[in-house]
């Protein structure tokens, strides 16, 4: 297969890309990445001038860039995204560009070649709203809450309309909470991992309650592959790993991984419209596909702690520049008002 990804330069794309060149020699790979705070090149300097790889700096809604990008390709796995619900709250109008105008541009273009094989969206767990009880099926109604989930329900949304109305082959995948090496540490496990290794304060939004079914990065690319080769176009299938943890058992986690103090966690004022739970159904996806995750959190927590310490260059250099201006204007007050867990 011939594949162009999409936002490979970015956390998933960077793993994802990583997985292909070592799992899948006879795979050819172009990535197309817009490189903005959170594409990071380097990510994948091992693979320049390897055969079967090129990279492409570019942005999705530029349908020239695409159209440079796609070329020769057989399939397309989207992970270009703005993907962070803060930032979201701050700036929805990068979302809907990106999200959904950027699919638009990559779907026509991939329709112009009636030879190519898949169109793949990466989508999120999150379209489906908080879910207070039971699992998320593929099937069940969507439901977002942030400008964020919005944007990727209007992404896939559209992506599916292609297929009803064009025929273009596309497949949706809905996963849930991703952590693992290369995550830009805007995100809760990155973040107090890297904030732990410097001691400074863990920013716990609300009463640190909220519950996520984790997923390691790897087994979330093992979903994505199997989706590639065995998946059916027009369908859904949701990606997770059944480890459902509130934030605070995963904050609990971290300190004892990396051995920092447990009275750095403050519990801050919580983000808006913050999502209680999420949960999906992953029935169809093993029942299909005979897929199924491989790391518990315990081993993935403790691998991406790992990470993150042997690789203290790659965050540092991210945490002295665009971000500590972002994170002051995140927590500063927050954490001024905060109270310390007792």
């Amino acid at each position: 297969m011939n594949l162009l990804v999409t936002g490979g330069a970015g956390f998933i794309g960077t793993n994802f890309v990583r997985y292909i060149m070592n799992r899948r020699p006879g795979w050819a790979v172009t990535v197309l990445d817009k490189l903005t705070y959170a594409g990071r090149r380097e990510n994948l300097s091992e693979f320049e001038g390897s055969p079967g790889y090129r990279f492409i700096q570019g942005d999705i809604c530029d349908p020239e860039a695409v159209r440079e990008a796609m070329d020769g390709c057989s399939g397309v796995v989207n992970f270009a995204a703005e993907t962070h619900v803060d930032r979201s709250i701050d700036d929805p109008s990068s979302f809907v560009k990106t999200d959904v105008e950027g699919v638009r541009v990559l779907l026509e273009e991939f329709r112009k070649e009636d030879s190519r094989k898949m169109f793949l969206q990466i989508s999120t767990d999150e379209v489906y709203g908080s879910v207070e009880n039971g699992r998320s099926g593929e099937g069940d109604p969507l439901c977002p809450r942030s400008p964020y989930s919005a944007s990727k329900a209007g992404g896939e949304l559209l992506a599916m309309s292609y297929f009803t109305t064009f025929g273009v082959p596309v497949t949706v995948t809905r996963a849930s909470n991703n952590y693992g090496p290369y995550q830009y540490p805007e995100k809760l496990i990155p973040l107090f991992i890297t904030n732990a290794f410097e001691a400074e304060k863990l920013p716990l939004y609300g009463d640190g309650g909220n519950m996520r079914d984790w997923l390691f990065v790897d087994d979330h690319c093992s979903a994505l592959v199997a989706v590639l080769e065995r998946g059916r176009p027009g369908h859904i299938y949701n990606v997770g790993d059944g480890q459902e943890l509130t934030n605070t058992e995963v904050t609990t986690a971290i300190i004892e991984a990396t051995g920092a103090d447990g009275n750095l966690v403050r519990h801050v004022e919580d983000r808006l419209g913050h999502d209680r739970r999420y949960a999906v159904d992953i029935s169809k996806l093993q029942r299909e596909l005979g897929w199924k995750p491989e790391t518990d959190f315990a081993t993935g927590i403790s691998a991406t702690v790992n990470w993150y310490r042997e690789n203290s260059r790659w965050w540092k250099s991210i945490k002295s520049g665009e971000f500590r201006e972002y994170y002051r204007k995140m927590y500063s007050e927050k954490l001024e008002n905060s109270e310390r867990i007792r």
